[in-house]
């Protein structure tokens, strides 16, 4: 960010805190305008060349140019300053920054697919920065070495479909086990294009699935039985997943989170702790191992019948019910003496508002993937609920892009 000497604020993509560039405007607003650095006049020590070729066109990353401290340095502050501007509140203590792998972290990603006869046929990748076009690209540093090495590949496998026009999208997905790649598609396959599929997938190693319509239409082609898992290995936790259920991108980073939100909450024996935004069981089966009463709570009925098969796989006792989070309280389920809130981006503003306001809980830890989002609500709990931000601090779940990923303890 930069300011004109008019005071209007200057958004500049491609320059990094404390340089001097020269930047063209791609887009003026009344109150703030957008700019693109064309030329760096003087360097940030933070600055660095960036490793993929693609930098600047494919939108996947948009940070490469800054080394991994200029990163993470950018996105504590970002919370610290939200916490501050939104929430009007200050954490006692802010926790080390989390940092974990740089390149091929990404367990997954949603690649594009468009046929474009003037570039030789089908284009596979992530889409380039602000439009819609399929990003030309040939190789991939944040995808497992293995998985980056299929875009050209699967390139050459879409064009030998009989409708390859037809082909938007091919999700990944991967666990500790196996990885699966999920052709979305929009008319049915002929029996040679499955003929293709299944060589692909032997070829590669990979596992094929088919989705012919939303989320919950997508199936196992080959082999016929697929199920991916990660490991926990701290708590002697197996977790089971599908390949369009959400789990955390990188499954690296969510270990060192998991480990992080367990020790700040401090599960006791006995204690009756609440999981909200629960899922698969992330955070919930490891507190249940160290022996709480959970209770794990998410809108999601198909999530909920996995996080029970999960528990009873791990031979964990934890109670699972599919609640709305947005419109429901917890006051059916009785007093809590622990919560840990793990909401989507648009955070848990009712829920929080719904809390009583002395009593129960004594701590909460929050896990949030917006910043924003998470000063707001701790600007009730601090400010309305009696309760204090004893820490908080930023996980680098999501390297070389501006998602911001943080954890809050609250303590009243």
């Amino acid at each position: 960010m930069a300011h004109s000497p008019e005071g209007k604020v200057l958004f500049v993509e491609g320059g990094l805190p404390r340089e001097r560039v020269l930047a063209r405007v791609v887009n003026r607003k009344s109150k703030y305008e957008f700019l693109k650095a064309t030329a760096v006049l003087e360097a940030s020590s933070g600055r660095r060349a960036p490793r993929c070729p693609h930098f600047g066109v494919c939108g996947g990353c948009l940070t490469q140019h800054a080394d991994a401290r200029t990163q993470m340095a950018a996105k504590q502050r970002a919370l610290e300053e939200n916490l501050a501007r939104i929430g009007r509140v200050q954490a006692e203590t802010m926790l080390p920054v989390v940092y974990g792998e740089e390149w091929g972290y990404r367990r997954r990603a949603r690649w594009s697919v468009r046929h474009v006869a003037g570039k030789g046929g089908a284009m596979v990748g992530f889409r380039e920065r602000r439009s819609t076009h399929v990003a030309d690209t040939r190789e991939c540093h944040v995808l497992p070495p293995h998985i980056a090495a299929l875009i050209v590949p699967l390139r050459q496998l879409v064009n030998r479909l009989a409708t390859p026009d037809r082909i938007p999208q091919i999700e990944i997905a991967i666990g500790d086990n196996a990885a699966v790649l999920v052709f979305r598609h929009l008319l049915p396959h002929t029996a040679e294009d499955l003929k293709h599929l299944e060589e692909f997938a032997e070829g590669h190693q990979v596992h094929v699935w088919l989705q012919p319509g939303g989320p919950d239409s997508a199936k196992p082609f080959h082999p016929r039985t697929s199920e991916l898992y990660y490991d926990l290995p701290e708590f002697g936790v197996r977790i089971a997943f599908g390949p369009t259920d959400f789990t955390q991108v990188n499954h690296g980073v969510n270990r060192i989170l998991v480990s992080r939100a367990v020790r700040l909450l401090d599960p006791q024996p006995g204690e009756r702790i609440a999981d909200l935004f629960c899922g698969l069981g992330n955070f919930s089966l490891p507190l249940a191992r160290m022996g709480a009463q959970v209770i794990g709570l998410e809108g999601s009925r198909p999530l909920i019948e996995r996080a029970r098969r999960n528990a009873a796989a791990n031979g964990l006792v934890a109670q699972f019910e599919v609640l709305d989070l947005f419109k429901q309280d917890l006051s059916a389920f009785g007093r809590f003496d622990k919560l840990l809130i793990d909401p989507p981006r648009e955070g848990a503003v009712e829920l929080v508002k719904s809390l009583p306001d002395d009593g129960w809980p004594r701590r909460i830890v929050y896990v949030s993937c917006d910043t924003a989002t998470l000063a707001r609500d701790a600007g009730i709990l601090v400010n309305l609920k009696n309760f204090r931000l004893s820490a908080a601090g930023a996980v680098n779940m999501f390297p070389h892009t501006a998602h911001v990923e943080s954890v809050a303890l609250f303590e009243r």
